[in-house]
């Protein structure tokens, strides 16, 4: 029988993927620069392998961020260069789609485009929602 994982090592591992991402870095990239293989990046991001503290510090300095930010509930101290990201931020940016959202609008220079997708992103949400409630009713 598989044993589940701690939400918490759920939790940390999400929070390494979402970094990971953010940085733009492979699997491969953050396996290299932590002496492991890939599949043990894979491991660690899904929680089915726990963290040690002395990695966790390697991939917090990889990151630049301290290694309690990786923990549920802990608040960076800004001085430390991170803000915690609220937990549905970190969980659309560890989708394929959060992260090439997220990059794609990062390179639209434009203020007023840039206002013109959040304007469009938000009236797609609303009427996918009002959709979705008419067709619950």
């Amino acid at each position: 029988m598989a044993k589940t994982p701690d939400p918490i090592d759920v939790e940390v591992g999400g929070r390494i993927k979402a970094q990971r991402r953010l940085a733009g870095m492979s699997q491969d990239t953050l396996a290299a620069r932590l002496g492991v293989t890939f599949q043990q990046v894979q491991k660690y991001e899904r929680g089915t392998n726990r963290v040690s503290s002395s990695r966790l510090a390697m991939i917090a300095e990889t990151f630049g961020v301290p290694p309690a930010f990786f923990f549920p509930g802990s608040t960076v101290d800004p001085d430390q260069g991170a803000v915690a990201a609220a937990p549905e931020l970190v969980s659309f940016i560890a989708t394929n789609e959060g992260r090439d959202l997220n990059a794609a609008f990062a390179r639209i220079s434009s203020h007023k485009m840039r206002k013109k997708v959040v304007g469009l992103v938000t009236v797609l949400a609303a009427a996918l929602h009002s959709g979705e409630r008419r067709s619950n009713e």
